[in-house]
């Protein structure tokens, strides 16, 4: 099996989930808890839970909060290589949840902004393995240049390259024309419908995958309820799987990492697209029903 190199953000979320519609400056009921996060420890955890040999480089404080993300990695399984932050705290995440499931975030990435090229353990980076590299990094100007330094020390050993888009907001913030030009020579993209438009333009997802393909060999848009699509350089028309049902949604935080840490064994493995869609909209799935990223399962 491939072994799976993840660079990318480790953060805490706090996650409130309102009761009732959110009552402008004042008080409104909620279930408010805090778990282990952030899209690259949620696709290493993902993949450490469901076999794959996974290695997670990323940067934390030197707090409590740092410390038991650390331990959650490890005991998932991960192969955590966290860099200690001696002056900024471990990155924190506010999920506000509606009470019909609409999410904002509000993130303060914390010792994640000062990941740097020296934190990047050279015995990672060899030959058949693969980097997936979180978008969040090469967003955050802060962390950009360990985002960039991964893919070029990915590049140069033969390892095949993923990215994930991050967020739509920041990822417009930040520019398509550079974050493309950054992410040049990746084999697999990920995004969402809201970020492959603000990479292209299109509101059609088919049309944004096909636009992408001048970058990417492969993408793979992820469409939520309406399950993913998959599209290749030189397919005439893309693969799509819809979503698997579900009897009941627990916390949607996390579903699209889970998707990525499902899609990507079966991918690495050469199994079909469709084989690929199936076994992340299975796992994205499992993650809606069992608290999301959170993995108590």
């Amino acid at each position: 099996m491939t072994r799976v190199v993840v660079v990318g953000d480790l953060m805490t979320d706090a996650v409130a989930r309102a009761r009732y519609a959110l009552a402008r400056a004042s008080d409104t009921p909620a279930i408010v808890t805090m778990h282990g996060g952030g899209s690259g420890a949620n696709i290493a955890s993902w993949l450490a839970v469901e076999g794959a040999e996974v290695a997670f480089i990323g940067r934390r404080g030197a707090d409590i909060t740092g410390r038991n993300r650390d331990m959650e990695l490890m005991g998932y399984g991960v192969d955590a290589r966290l860099v200690m932050d001696p002056e900024r705290p471990t990155g924190t995440c506010v999920v506000l949840v509606t009470h019909k499931g609409e999410r904002t975030m509000l993130s303060d990435p914390g010792a994640n902004a000062a990941l740097s090229p020296e934190d990047l353990p050279r015995d990672l980076f060899n030959g058949g393995g693969h980097l997936h590299l979180s978008g969040y990094t090469l967003i955050n100007e802060g962390s950009r240049d360990a985002g960039l330094a991964a893919l070029d020390m990915a590049r140069r050993s033969g390892m095949s390259i993923s990215v994930d888009c991050a967020s739509s907001a920041p990822l417009e913030r930040t520019g398509a024309e550079p974050f493309l030009e950054w992410t040049n020579g990746a084999k697999l993209l990920f995004a969402n419908i809201d970020q492959a438009k603000v990479l292209t333009g299109r509101d059609d997802p088919e049309a944004a995958a096909k636009v992408l393909t001048a970058w990417f060999p492969q993408v793979v848009i992820k469409m939520t309820a309406e399950g993913a699509l998959w599209f290749g350089n030189g397919r005439p028309e893309p693969v799509h799987v819809p979503a698997e049902p579900v009897d009941r949604i627990v916390d949607g935080t996390g579903a699209g990492d889970a998707f990525c840490a499902g899609f990507l064994p079966a991918w690495l493995a050469g199994k079909p697209p469709a084989e690929s869609l199936g076994a992340g909209c299975a796992l994205a799935a499992k993650a809606i029903v069992h608290l999301g990223a959170r993995l108590r399962l």
